[in-house]
């Protein structure tokens, strides 16, 4: 039972961080063009007609996509509401090779009140929940350890690969429903606020089939079959801020510090525990 917690808990943060769900960031430009055509015909009747017409909002999402991935690391700091509670995560994304994050996540319910500190590598995920399991404070979980273990940890891999922030852009290029809010401060910085609707259905074509497995699993029990998805992006075409409403669930995300560099070296070995 607590490892099923403890998977919970690694794969909320990664939820917050890649998205309610994970796509492939590597995919191809044709599901953002045709839906591209597809919300600027329906502008004409009266949905988005009222942006600058020299440049679309497809064309100012893929510029954005592209000027944010180009950056290789982002601080954040997130907060996720669900049924459950509030949880917390703050730290540093790096996409430079492959995806890896380091960050603190205060969970709901936690008896500690202290914050988890969490190591995302390409293989595996390092633990330090603030107390020490025969000497060692951090617990290493391979990915195909924790796939073992629920349909959550088996989405894991498949979403840390996506949680860089350019991947929320891409998502909002194939909304059905895009449309520009307009300019708003997101903590002090003037940027322009998109919202859209993303149904799973256009999400999973583009993910593993392992992975579609695991989300059509998870939305049988959700009964949940779309998103509301919200991001601001700053006149440097950075994204600086996203909130995605899923069901009960409201994860919200701030980005700064573009380019700062992410520690990503492991604990010694010394001061961990394995589990396989």
């Amino acid at each position: 039972m607590r490892s099923t917690r403890i998977t919970a808990a690694v794969a909320g943060v990664v939820i917050l961080v890649g998205g309610l769900s994970a796509c492939n960031g590597k995919s191809d430009d044709k599901a953002g063009g045709s839906t591209g055509g597809s919300s600027s015909s329906g502008g004409s009747s009266g949905g988005s007609g009222a942006q600058d017409p020299s440049k679309s909002p497809i064309d100012a999402l893929k510029a954005a996509q592209t000027a944010t991935d180009a950056k290789k690391s982002v601080k954040l700091d997130g907060t996720t509401k669900t049924a459950n509670g509030t949880q917390t995560t703050k730290g540093g994304v790096d996409w430079s090779d492959g995806t890896q994050m380091r960050v603190e996540a205060t969970m709901p319910g936690s008896k500690t009140g202290k914050p988890m500190k969490m190591l995302y590598t390409k293989d595996a995920v390092y633990m330090n929940m603030g107390m020490a399991i025969g000497g060692k404070p951090w617990m290493k979980y391979s990915y195909d350890a924790l796939a073992k273990q629920t349909t959550s940890g088996s989405l894991l891999k498949e979403a840390l690969t996506t949680a860089n922030p350019s991947g929320p852009i891409e998502w909002m290029t194939a909304a059905s429903d895009l449309k520009v809010v307009g300019k708003e401060d997101v903590r002090g910085v003037q940027a322009t606020h998109y919202t859209g609707t993303i149904t799973t259905d256009v999400q999973a074509k583009r993910l593993s089939p392992q992975a579609q497995a695991a989300i059509k699993k998870q939305l049988a029990q959700s009964k949940v079959k779309s998103e509301t998805l919200d991001i601001w992006i700053d006149s440097n075409n950075l994204l600086v801020k996203k909130q995605e409403k899923f069901g009960a669930t409201t994860g919200e995300v701030y980005y700064t510090g573009y380019g700062t560099k992410v520690d990503m070296t492991p604990p010694p070995a010394s001061q961990v525990m394995e589990h396989h």
